[in-house]
């Protein structure tokens, strides 16, 4: 036997250690914000993530000899949609392990990697890929490689060893998400920007427009439309319903900044109007969510309303989702969204300082470009591991994308 012994999470007690163990071992990180549990424990919810239709998760704790928890991991697969699951050429199936957390030792890790490869295994995978979700790219995705600061909402933070951990282990750099910055204190945007938003611009045959909140279900189905054109056929996206959509953007609605969320459409010659484009921000929650200890419960709402509606302690917008439908790609439309948002910036209270463009895949040059176009630095970097369970396969990372 080793020095630790692996638990599978079953009970309701353990499913609370499981959820309280990072905030145990952050507890002396000044950066460090608590996840809400309910949006953690929605992830393993079956009656809430339809991934269950045709995958399955399982949570695995940790714990030394003097029984102590030290660890914690969740391991999934899903049959049906590539965020977990993926067929390429000369691919294999692919499972998933997230939600990794571990003290800064290597047979532990290693214990807790073993549980998730021999779930996978079990489960009819070749590889898996870590550290993920069983869900969404943009929701608990990535190990934080470089950029130890704020961690912004939705997307990981952890120790620096913890990539020490994942690639001693074997696994190997899949991509790297990158996450952008600018501040609205510096200079314009690249006068090449705006070039290339004339065509657009000035064009009564396209508009920009900010949302509408008394006609929120209108811009979901714009939302919808654009979406699935642009995202649904994506690796590590599904597409979504019209349900869906109504259902995330009434959920954000408590928290919307209509300044933040960007629109663009083609008018005809008859007058109709043609959702082809979106450039969607939010404020970042987590400068209200911290401090609540990962709980919702009546003060702590309270406390975020206050925080919102009298304090207004957000001064950072962050991405929330990017897309353009396939036939307006390169062509400009992207430089018009990014121009859209900088013509918010010059009206008066516009009270963010701080840009934040997350998830930016190393595998998509075109979005990379419009990020520094848009004067944004590279400011983090997450990596999204894969291992293959046959050590003596050929590796090959992430395929470059073209005009996504």
């Amino acid at each position: 036997m080793g020095n630790f012994n692996i638990i599978e999470v079953e009970t309701a007690r353990q499913i609370k250690q499981w959820l309280d163990f990072p905030a145990k071992l952050y507890k002396k990180d000044p950066y460090y914000v608590r996840p809400l549990d309910n949006e953690v424990e929605g992830i393993f919810d079956k009656s809430k993530n339809k991934l269950f239709r045709h995958g399955d998760a399982i949570r695995f704790l940790l714990t030394d000899k003097n029984n102590n928890i030290v660890g914690r991991i969740a391991a999934f697969y899903d049959k049906k949609t590539s965020s977990t699951y993926e067929k390429e050429e000369n691919g294999q199936p692919t499972g998933g392990c997230g939600f990794f957390d571990c003290i800064d030792d290597q047979e532990a890790a290693n214990t807790l990697f073993d549980a998730a490869k021999e779930w996978n295994l079990k489960q009819g995978m070749e590889a898996m890929d870590g550290p993920v979700n069983f869900g969404d790219r943009d929701y608990f995705w990535g190990c934080l490689y470089e950029g130890f600061t704020d961690p912004v909402y939705n997307m990981p933070y952890n120790y620096p060893y913890y990539s020490k951990l994942f690639e001693n282990y074997g696994f190997q750099v899949f991509f790297k998400q990158l996450t952008y910055r600018r501040t609205f204190q510096l200079g314009g945007l690249d006068p090449i920007l705006h070039k290339k938003a004339e065509r657009f611009y000035g064009n009564n045959n396209y508009s920009f427009e900010i949302i509408n909140m008394k006609k929120i279900d209108k811009y979901a189905d714009d939302f919808l439309t654009v979406y699935n054109k642009a995202w649904g056929s994506i690796p590590g996206s599904t597409k979504l319903t019209r349900q869906h959509a109504i259902g995330l953007l009434n959920s954000l609605k408590p928290v919307i900044d209509p300044r933040l969320m960007h629109f663009a459409y083609h008018i005809d010659e008859n007058g109709n109007k043609e959702a082809i484009g979106f450039f969607l921000l939010m404020i970042d929650l987590n400068q209200i969510y911290k401090g609540l200890n990962g709980k919702m419960h009546l003060f702590n709402k309270l406390r975020v309303l206050w925080r919102i509606k009298v304090t207004k302690v957000c001064n950072r917008a962050i991405s929330l989702v990017f897309g353009i439908i396939p036939e307006y790609r390169g062509k400009g439309l992207e430089a018009g969204l990014v121009c859209s948002l900088e013509s918010q910036h010059k009206k008066r209270r516009f009270k963010y300082k701080d840009l934040q463009l997350n998830w930016i895949g190393d595998f998509n040059p075109p979005m990379m470009k419009i990020a520094e176009s848009a004067g944004a630095e590279i400011y983090k970097t997450h990596i999204t591991y894969r291992y293959l369970f046959d050590r003596n396969k050929p590796f090959t990372r992430a395929k470059l994308q073209k005009n996504r």
